[in-house]
C-alpha cells in the first residue's frame, strides 16, 4: 500500500492496495472494510458510489464481486477526520518519532470518546499530546485495547504511516503479545481457531460462531506459569476481532480471572485468604498487551516495544504464588 499526492487535488491523498487473495468472492465494499478498517463501511461504500474508491482502476458498484489481487486506489480527502477535545493527560510513551508513537495504555482508559465518554480518553489526551492527530482517523489509532486491558497500542502520526500500519494489520504482519491469567490449569499450550461474531441478543457481547459464520479469529497460546487452580497464558493474536482473547479464553473453558462480561468469579476449594479477597476484588480482566512488534512504515527497520505488567496483575500473581506454596505444604 502507497500514497501519491495529486497536484489537480492537493487536499487529497491517493491511498493504493492489493486485494487480498483471500477476499476472492467477497463483495467490494466488505473486502474494502476488511482492508480499511479506520474508516466505516458506510463511508467507503459512499467513495465506492462517488467513484473514489476504483477497483482495477474501474469505477465499480459495491456489490461487485472480487477476485482477489487487484489494485485498489481510495481517493481520501484530508480533513479534520477526529471528534473530541484535547485534554492533559499523563501518557506513558514508550516510542515516539516523527510518524509512530508507542503508548503504554493503563486500565480504565477508554480509547475512543462516545455516549457517556466524552472526555477522558485516550483521544482526548493524544490530541492534546500532538494537535496534529485530529487530522488523522480517529486521532491515528488503527487498532484498540478494551477499557480494562492494559498494554501496548500504536499510533500513526502522518497519514503515510497510518496507511501503512493499516496494511500490516490487515496482513497479520504487526506481532501482538499479551499476558493474560486464566481460570483452571492448563496442561498444555495450544490455538483456538474460532470464528466471532456479535451475540445474537445481547450486542454489547462477542461469541464463537460455527463454521462459516462470524469473522475468522485465530488465538495462538502458551503456557508461562503454572498455579495451583490457575494459568499465566501469552497470547499471541494471529487476528484483532473485539475481545478475542476473552472470548477464545473463555471457549476453551479458562476464563480470563476478573472478566466482568465472559467471565464466572471461582474460588478454588481450599483457597487462601488473601487469594479468595483478591478474586473478590480484582475487578477487570487480567489481560495486558505486554509485547508490540511491526516494521516501521517509512524506514522500514522493525521496532520491538515491551510494557512490563502493571502491579494489580503483578499482585494477583504474588498471591496465586503463595496459594500454590501453602496447597504444597
Amino acid at each position: 500500500m502507497h500514497q501519491t499526492d495529486s497536484p489537480e487535488d492537493s487536499d487529497r491523498e491517493i491511498v493504493e492496495a492489493i486485494v487480498p487473495l483471500e477476499a476472492a468472492g467477497k463483495r467490494f465494499d466488505a473486502a474494502l472494510a476488511e482492508m480499511f478498517p479506520e474508516f466505516s463501511r458506510s463511508r467507503l461504500t459512499e467513495w465506492i458510489k462517488a467513484g473514489d474508491a476504483l477497483l482495477a482502476g474501474e469505477i465499480v458498484k459495491p456489490k461487485v464481486s472480487v477476485r482477489g489481487g487487484e489494485a485498489v486506489s481510495l481517493s481520501i480527502r484530508v480533513e479534520i477526520e477526529t471528534r473530541g477535545e484535547a485534554e492533559q493527560m499523563d501518557l506513558d510513551v514508550v516510542y515516539q518519532d516523527a510518524d509512530v508513537l508507542v503508548i503504554n495504555k493503563p486500565a480504565g482508559l477508554v480509547v475512543h470518546p462516545g455516549a457517556g465518554n466524552p472526555r477522558g480518553t485516550l483521544v482526548n489526551g493524544l490530541l492534546y499530546f500532538d494537535p496534529k492527530l485530529a487530522e488523522l482517523p480517529r486521532a491515528g489509532i488503527v487498532h484498540r485495547l478494551d477499557k480494562d486491558t492494559s498494554g501496548l497500542m500504536v499510533i500513526a502520526r502522518s497519514l503515510r504511516a497510518h496507511a501503512g500500519l493499516v496494511e500490516q494489520l490487515s496482513a497479520r504482519e504487526v506481532h501482538r503479545q499479551y499476558l493474560a491469567v486464566v481460570a483452571g490449569t492448563m496442561v498444555a499450550g495450544g490455538t483456538v481457531d474460532a470464528p466471532i461474531d456479535r451475540h445474537p441478543k445481547d450486542r454489547v457481547r462477542m461469541g464463537v460462531t460455527k463454521e462459516g459464520q462470524g469473522r475468522d479469529a485465530i488465538t495462538h497460546y502458551r503456557l508461562r506459569e503454572k498455579f495451583r487452580n490457575h494459568t499465566l497464558v501469552e497470547c499471541r493474536l494471529e487476528t484483532g476481532r473485539t475481545h478475542q482473547i476473552r472470548v477464545h479464553m473463555t471457549h476453551i473453558k479458562h476464563a480470563i480471572v476478573g472478566d466482568p462480561m465472559y467471565g464466572l468469579l471461582r474460588l478454588p476449594k481450599g483457597a487462601t485468604e488473601d487469594l479468595v479477597n483478591m478474586l473478590h476484588s480484582f475487578r477487570r480482566q487480567a489481560l495486558h498487551a505486554e509485547k508490540l512488534s511491526f516494521i516501521h512504515p517509512v524506514t522500514g527497520v522493525e521496532i520491538t516495544t515491551e510494557a512490563p505488567m502493571p502491579e494489580d496483575m503483578q499482585n494477583l500473581l504474588r498471591v496465586l504464588r503463595e496459594d500454590t506454596a501453602q496447597a504444597k505444604l
